[in-house]
């Protein structure tokens, strides 16, 4: 942390310091939304999201000025894409179909389908439906907005129930936290191999969709239209959960 001669918390640097953090964060996101969407109104919003994290940090709360940062902002984002409609009825229910398909196929194979398998269920042929995949880019995102936006009978979300401003960490909201990820890492390991290096290098490794498409030796598109895939099966099994 960045501090003045009195001490104290030197925001105007420390700003400074993390706008590289804010643009990484908007072009990381930007590439798993629709075109409508402008880069700079993310890092605007980011940016936001930034001073907000200055203004609530504790360093003695043991957690890294970035991480804790990182999730203000991307949480900003999210907020302001919520907040702006950004994500079309069409897009919604094609990703809806979509997961349905696959939910019910995963029933009755006991396995994951394959592309052709969804494509045949949503009676459509390979190509429109891997079409259809690169149309709904930016549903992804639906994922995390599950998580963060009531959809309980209380009315709450996952990151309101857990995440507060002031209140100590609640030991069953750590507990029902790290159920929630042991399902998303075991739904993850049922994913095809390809679609689980792709989530991998993607997530984990912040690399963008051209760097794996480069690794895969496929397009960017293609990459998408497996990503977009990826999370439709996260979806259709994490409902369960």
């Amino acid at each position: 942390m960045t501090y003045t001669a009195k001490g104290q918390l030197d925001r105007d640097a420390l700003l400074r310091q993390h706008v590289p953090l804010v643009r990484r964060l908007a072009h990381h996101m930007i590439a798993k939304l629709p075109a409508n969407v402008e880069i700079d109104d993310l890092i605007q919003v980011g940016m936001i999201g930034l001073s907000e994290a200055l203004t609530r940090f504790e360093a003695t709360q043991g957690v890294q000025f970035e991480t804790f940062a990182t999730q203000r902002i991307r949480g900003a984002m999210l907020d302001e894409l919520r907040e702006a409609d950004w994500m079309s009825r069409s897009s919604r229910k094609s990703q809806k179909d979509i997961e349905k398909a696959v939910r019910r196929l995963e029933q009755k194979l006991g396995r994951s389908p394959l592309e052709s398998e969804i494509a045949e269920d949503l009676d459509m042929s390979l190509s429109d439906y891997q079409s259809l995949l690169g149309k709904v880019r930016g549903t992804q995102l639906v994922y995390l907005e599950d998580m963060t936006r009531g959809d309980g009978e209380d009315g709450e979300g996952f990151l309101e129930r857990h995440e507060t401003d002031d209140a100590p960490t609640d030991p069953m909201a750590m507990l029902r936290d790290q159920r929630l990820r042991n399902a998303l890492v075991v739904a993850i390991e049922a994913l095809p191999e390809r679609e689980q290096y792709i989530m991998g290098m993607y997530y984990e490794q912040d690399m963008n969709l051209k760097e794996i498409a480069a690794v895969l030796g496929v397009t960017e598109s293609r990459v998408c239209q497996l990503h977009s895939q990826s999370i439709a099966r996260l979806r259709a099994r994490m409902r369960s959960h």
